[in-house]
């Protein structure tokens, strides 16, 4: 039986709604439509998200954006020729609500702007007991509360930023030997950051921006619940992890009535080195092949690394009240191949994406959009102390995101 990895899973769970087929940084209509290949050419209410300095070259009027996402996580299969430990995920929906709003200022050159979205959050479940002693379940729920402001120097250069609000709750349960070893935890915090936005316009129809989004040192607290082989805990429990600053470059090209938009992002995952718990007491470090400590306290290494994502849009005006959008991405894994285990089994992904937004009067425009993320599959040697380790291979994993969005202005 390996515990070496065993309570991994707490942190795991928080962080891996973060990783490559993992976070969401879709969040609006056309934030899935484009695959979030929509940073210089953000022009609507999501703008307070995706860019609040674009939001001063947008009218004069109130914005307000209403969405709804459906994402269902398929499905991960883990195939060994060890018996008894290959398995299969369970499959995961979650609904996603988002309201982004524009608001008009009395300040010359100056528009205010809020969002409240989710940019991470999924469960993840495994049955077999082999499987069930890393992960036999997490739920992270991640809500943001973003205020912006937008700032024009002149009609070419705009500015903006704004503070974001972080609530994150978590619940996280994994056993092993019928129960003998066994965590329930539940756990949150509230944290806090910024983001900062810069876009220029250099020539007609080509828009160039930069985003950043501020490294997070979220810590979680709650209460955790342990047993191992005849020895109990039941009190506090905490943890810090990064949220991982975020970088993005883009350029936005208009060619009549198409835009074509790219869009490299840096995720600086690299500050995820490794995992420490903390417990209101000290456990207990004796014991062969593994003590208490050695099960629930120890550090784990993760070293995973910095990432590259790669996103290509396209928007275009069929008529004055049609639009069609997609796109296609490229996004990496920060998890290295040591590391990897039931908890988060990531791998580099391919994102395909639709969508269209449809003006029905002047003031009013519902669409919808679908994206699906396909990751690769993933050969892995699972650490299985003190028995031999367990070779395998994590397959047909896929994220698929359904938006529905509805737009107002007055």
């Amino acid at each position: 039986m390996s515990l070496n990895k065993f309570i991994a899973l707490s942190l795991a769970a928080a962080t891996a709604a973060y990783a490559a087929a993992y976070k969401i940084p879709e969040q609006s209509l056309n934030g899935t439509a484009l695959g979030a290949a929509y940073v210089a050419n953000a022009h609507g209410a999501d703008a307070s998200y995706y860019n609040p300095a674009n939001m001063v070259f947008s009218s004069d009027d109130n914005e307000l954006e209403l969405g709804l996402s459906f994402i269902s996580a398929s499905e991960i299969d883990f195939e060994s020729n060890m018996p008894n430990t290959s398995s299969s995920s369970e499959k995961e929906n979650v609904i996603i609500p988002t309201l982004h709003y524009i608001i008009p200022s009395s300040i010359k050159n100056t528009k205010f702007g809020v969002s409240l979205v989710a940019p991470a959050g999924l469960s993840k479940r495994w049955n077999a007991p082999f499987a069930k002693k890393y992960a036999e379940e997490f739920t992270l729920k991640i809500v943001e509360l973003n205020p912006t402001i937008g700032y024009k120097i002149n009609d070419k250069l705009a500015i903006g930023g704004g503070l974001r609000f972080i609530y994150t709750k978590g619940v996280v349960k994994n056993q092993a030997s019928n129960g003998a070893v066994l965590r329930d935890l539940e756990a949150d915090s509230f944290d806090y950051g910024y983001n900062l936005a810069l876009t220029y316009k250099p020539v007609k129809n080509t828009v160039l921006a930069m985003t950043y989004r501020s490294f997070i040192d979220i810590e979680v607290n709650g209460t955790g619940k342990l047993k191992y082989l005849g020895q109990n805990y039941n009190g506090d429990a905490s943890i810090k992890f990064p949220l991982p600053a975020a970088l993005n470059i883009a350029i936005a090209q208009t060619f009549g009535d198409l835009t074509a938009e790219f869009v490299y992002e840096r995720t600086y995952w690299s500050e995820y080195q490794a995992i420490d718990f903390n417990y209101s007491k000290e456990l207990n470090k004796v014991g062969s092949p593994y003590s208490f400590y050695d099960a629930f306290d120890a550090p784990r290494d993760k070293n995973w690394k910095d990432t590259n994502s790669y996103k290509l849009g396209l928007t275009y005006k069929a008529n004055d009240s049609l639009t069609l959008m997609g796109s296609y991405g490229i996004d990496e894994s920060p998890a290295p191949t040591e590391t990897l285990a039931f908890e988060l089994p990531d791998a580099d992904a391919k994102v395909y994406s639709l969508g269209f937004d449809y003006k029905f009067n002047k003031t009013s425009s519902f669409g919808m959009a679908y994206l699906v993320s396909i990751k690769d599959d993933r050969k892995v040697i699972i650490e299985n102390k003190p028995f031999a380790n367990v070779p395998g291979e994590f397959k047909n994993s896929s994220v698929a995101l359904l938006t529905f969005g509805y737009t107002h202005k007055f």
